[in-house]
């Protein structure tokens, strides 16, 4: 049986745009025709869906990497490459998508259908056709298409229900949502049967809500054990908590031990132990309920104790309707906090570092430019240092103490520093 997988890291990366042509038009008896270099396309942007065919994130379990379409180089006669197709990656309704670096929230998937482009693909480069100029008039050269880098992401997936059912192994809560919805949960007579959190729709009256059974936990959960670090998350968006005890007692435990012992990893576990909550007395068919019933009714005089049996349904609707009714009252959850994820082309453009006396210039700008000009040609040269002046690179440099004929790398190229 493979276990549930609720987060996951993934790396996503835009199209690069295609880079643009250096072409000049060729045509017989027609001389000096000039430059027609297209330009690069755009490169496909990625983006997610909230699919509701999705109920974990199992399927990126063994997929990890999503790289979307790059945009097609230019070609001669003025024509641009074509674009790369974008890429949708479905994610489960609930999921939260971090940067994994910053641990920044940069989508809260929360309704269904809902479609969120994350990442913009590079533009294409211009082509030679671009740069011509009544001065320059046969530029050779052209600029690439923007690159954008790899974004590792972690997708982790928080369930959307209104109503949890929380408590320990085998008290009955795949029982309870089973008789009270269409899901199905797999049921049986051993721990952590549920190794997912089961979601089912409720409809009572003129109200319906989501009810979802989280797995069971145990003792130290918000610290790892059993299953239940695993799920906590689970039950985090929920606005209301169904404790569900074995009233009976028939797991050989006290159900007001249980009740404590829940109540302290909820406690532990955040502010879940703030949630309103209603108290599911199960399997009060069983012998030795009803003086269990007793005991927990003098224990929580104040507590809303509802006595229910799942396997003869008895007390169910009850139950349900108070749920209902205290949902009324409860606000909806506030969605996380997103923050946008910088583009391409905002993304440190270029910096200056001094290493043993010669001028460094980095980032992604610097090595466009580089990978833009034709060495061997004085236009494509005169071009460049207006571009590093434009650029602020020039000014950069001074700043940093560079001084007439100092020596500058920028990624491949070496040369000497000029005003």
């Amino acid at each position: 049986m493979s276990l549930f997988v609720d987060i996951v890291t993934i790396q996503c990366k835009a199209g690069d745009g295609g880079n643009g042509c250096v072409s000049f038009h060729r045509e017989k008896f027609v001389q000096a025709g000039g430059p027609d270099g297209g330009d690069g396309g755009r490169g496909g942007d990625v983006a997610f869906v909230a699919s509701e065919r999705m109920h974990t994130l199992m399927d990126f379990r063994m997929s990890r990497k999503f790289f979307a379409e790059n945009g097609a180089d230019g070609t001669g006669r003025f024509r641009s490459g074509k674009s790369g197709a974008p890429l949708l990656i479905a994610v489960p309704v609930g999921t939260v998508i971090r940067d994994k670096a910053s641990e920044r929230v940069l989508f809260d998937m929360r309704s269904p259908g809902e479609e969120r482009v994350l990442l913009r693909g590079g533009n294409g480069g211009h082509g030679n056709a671009k740069f011509a100029t009544p001065t320059r008039r046969a530029p050779n050269f052209a600029k690439p298409g923007i690159k954008p880098p790899i974004a590792e992401l972690t997708l982790e997936l928080k369930s959307i229900a209104d109503v949890g059912l929380v408590g320990m192994p085998n008290v009955g809560k795949s029982s309870i949502l089973s008789a009270v919805t269409s899901a199905r949960p797999k049921i049986a007579n051993y721990h952590f049967t549920t190794l997912s959190p089961n979601l089912g729709i409720v409809r009572r009256d003129e109200d319906s809500f989501v009810l979802a059974d989280i797995p069971g936990l145990v003792e130290g959960a918000h610290e790892g054990a059993g299953l239940g670090h695993e799920f906590l998350r689970h039950i985090e968006r929920t606005r209301l908590l169904i404790h569900v005890l074995d009233i009976s007692g028939s797991e050989e435990r006290d159900p007001l031990d249980d009740y404590d012992l829940i109540t302290r990893e909820l406690t532990r576990y955040g502010d879940l132990i703030k949630r309103t909550t209603l108290i599911a007395a199960n399997k009060t068919d069983l012998p030795g309920a009803e003086e269990n019933l007793e005991r927990l009714r003098e224990r929580l005089p104040d507590a809303a104790i509802h006595p229910v049996s799942a396997a003869t349904r008895k007390g169910l609707t009850e139950l349900m309707r108070a749920a209902a009714g205290a949902l009324r009252d409860i606000p909806l959850p506030e969605p996380f906090y997103e923050e946008n994820f910088p583009d391409a082309e905002s993304v440190s453009p270029f910096g200056v570092s001094v290493e043993d006396g010669v001028y460094v210039v980095y980032g992604p700008a610097a090595e466009r430019l580089i990978a833009s000009v034709n060495f061997e040609d004085q236009d494509s040269l005169n071009w460049f240092q207006r571009a590093l002046r434009r650029a602020g690179v020039i000014d950069a440099l001074r700043e940093a103490g560079a001084k007439e004929g100092d020596a500058v790398v920028m990624a491949d190229m070496e040369f000497d520093f000029m005003e």
